[in-house]
């Protein structure tokens, strides 16, 4: 089932001032000579992401993943009309200043096309970098908003944040008129989420109604009631850290999730477990678990996957689709930044998810996205696909 509901988004724009020092560019892609599609013999590109650090998790999904896509989308090769693609890995430990350094030492050695980022730290930081050098950019899961359009050289392969939030609008038939509860932690998470519904569902016509619960509290009972008297037809909790289970037994014992829909954003497969009792309450809006498409893409990530014993995981998408995009680059751009950058805007594209398309003006990536809902199975818990939303209603 798909849900289509001609959502009228609007914009979430976050700044971000980081200050980095620029290096020279360099023109040569490496290798020498020309290959037998007229480009290049040899591409190399760098992939820097987190394969250490608080997102290393995150680092292998996309990692394992955009090496499976390499594959399929070479066919085993490596090479596309006769240019070899060679990847650098440099592991930038979630931090901004690690991947500035690798970015730099990559650039100083000719290479001209960067991927990867799971931090949005990293991400902004490594834009600035492309920006300044002129190289490609293809940011991978990092969801911050800032990085869409943020500069004609910087991409993205994973969706964003207002696409989550208008995700969780799908949850009400029409939001014109409705009161939607944002349940957030007071610092700039939470701060963030509420910007980004007050932007995008109150653009739509909802009331927004934060409750914004200071970091160090560990009895939520009385913020839980809170959102009860503020009467949402909605409530859209942003949450992180170890007091999640906490928070969400007290939405439970007062009450919340069996009289208001409340929604949030399912993670990766670690945290299916995080919500104890009430994990079968809750509306999850969701960017990708495995058994959420069914698409031969799909299942040839999958499968690429596991046949080097990894797992697919909320991020894998990312990764996949970073390997179709630097293919696609090298393909019609044969090491041209310029030429890249043209091929890659507007290109429309299969992905593990469906169809994605590189929106032209702002680079964004549209997308399919998902309702889930978690269901018991022996001991633990498992996603299940509730509906797809369709990439034009959730367009940040």
């Amino acid at each position: 089932m798909r849900v289509s509901k001609k959502l009228l988004l609007g914009s979430v724009v976050a700044t971000a001032a980081l200050v980095l020092a620029a290096c020279a560019p360099q023109a040569a892609t490496g290798g020498g000579g020309e290959g037998e599609g007229d480009g290049p013999a040899e591409i190399v590109a760098g992939v820097i992401t987190s394969e250490t650090g608080p997102l290393a998790g995150y680092g292998k999904q996309y990692l394992d993943a955009f090496k499976a896509g390499l594959d399929y989308a070479t066919d085993g090769t490596n090479e596309v009309d006769g240019t070899k693609i060679t990847i650098e890995y440099r592991d930038d430990a979630g931090d901004p200043d690690t991947a500035v350094t690798a970015a730099k030492e990559l650039i100083g050695d000719g290479v001209n096309v960067l991927l990867g980022s799971a931090s949005s730290g990293v991400a902004l930081a490594m834009a600035e970098q492309a920006e300044q050098n002129k190289v490609l950019f293809i940011s991978g899961p990092a969801a911050a908003d800032a990085v869409t359009g943020i500069n004609e050289y910087t991409f993205r392969s994973g969706r964003q944040s207002a696409q989550d939030v208008a995700t969780a609008g799908t949850f009400l038939d029409d939001i014109d008129g409705k009161t939607v509860a944002v349940f957030a932690q007071n610092n700039a998470f939470g701060q963030g989420n509420v910007a980004a519904v007050e932007a995008i569902l109150g653009g739509q016509g909802a009331t927004v109604a934060p409750v914004l619960v200071a970091e160090d509290v560990t009895e939520f009972t009385p913020f839980a009631q809170q959102v009860l008297s503020a009467q949402p037809d909605l409530v859209f909790v942003a949450w992180a850290g170890a007091t999640s289970g906490a928070m969400w037994q007290a939405m439970s014992q007062q009450g919340v999730l069996e009289d208001i829909p409340v929604v949030t954003g399912l993670g990766d497969a670690a945290t299916f477990g995080a919500y104890g009792e009430a994990s079968e309450q809750i509306n999850f809006l969701n960017h990708y678990f495995p058994a959420a498409p069914d698409n031969e893409v799909n299942t040839a990530m999958v499968e690429g996957i596991e046949a080097v014993g990894g797992t697919p995981d909320l991020f894998s998408p990312d990764g996949f689709n970073a390997a179709i995009m630097l293919v696609q680059a090298v393909r019609e751009g044969k090491g041209d930044v310029d030429a890249m950058i043209a091929a890659l805007e507007g290109f429309e594209f299969e992905g593990p998810k469906g169809t994605n398309t590189v929106r032209a003006e702002d680079h964004a990536l549209l997308q399919d996205m998902y309702q889930a809902k978690l269901v018991a199975d022996g001991s633990g818990f498992v996603p299940e696909l509730v509906a797809t939303v369709d990439a034009a209603d959730v367009a940040p």
